[in-house]
């Protein structure tokens, strides 16, 4: 059972992605799947713009801390201050849009075993610090997924470009295809097949 924390609740919706995510999964009836397609991207563009590692709800996983290890003198020994977050990836893909699901689930924190995304940290002395550490490097590996699954936007001067480059390739094209032909039919009219 997923639970939202209240603290995401009192911001605007513009900084709640993650309650936005049903609309998103919606196709439209009637359009083409490319068209769908390219909504479905507009959409998880828009869904990580607005993502941010604070509005990342705290319940969406469960937070252990346990010993540290390595260098750190009596600290080590006597604090739990190593942060580990185990999300679901059922949990966390229901509030993530479609395109991303499968980079996520190729996320080098995914554990096959127990289908779940566990994140450790203990960079720090203090358990806040490597909780904080452990959210924002859910929101990292969510980016990164992103990043991986979710092409960039071309600019309209980049599309006019790749237009013009694409008619002068066709242009060069059929230039060398009269040659050739002028070539042959001036083979014919000589005789020389």
């Amino acid at each position: 059972m997923l639970r939202i924390s209240t603290h995401c609740l009192h911001l605007p919706p513009t900084a709640r992605p993650w309650l936005a995510v049903a609309s998103i999964r919606r196709f439209a009836s009637g359009k083409s799947r490319t068209n769908a397609r390219e909504e479905d991207l507009q959409a998880a563009r828009k869904w990580l713009d607005q993502l941010h590692a604070d509005t990342i709800p705290k319940s969406i996983g469960e937070l252990t801390f346990s010993r540290s290890s390595g260098p750190g003198g009596q600290n080590v020994n006597k604090v739990n201050s190593k942060a580990t977050l185990k999300v679901p990836l059922d949990a966390l893909l229901q509030h993530v849009p479609s395109a991303l699901h499968d980079e996520l689930r190729s996320s080098r924190y995914v554990a096959a075993r127990s289908d779940a995304i566990i994140i450790q940290a203990d960079d720090s002395r203090k358990q806040n610090d490597n909780a904080h550490s452990c959210y924002k490097r859910l929101y990292e590996a969510i980016v990164d997924a992103g990043r991986g699954a979710i092409p960039g936007e071309t600019s309209a001067e980049q599309a006019q470009r790749v237009k013009q480059l694409q008619k002068s390739d066709n242009e060069r094209r059929l230039k060398t295809k009269r040659q050739r032909g002028a070539r042959k039919s001036s083979r014919r009219s000589r005789g020389d097949d």
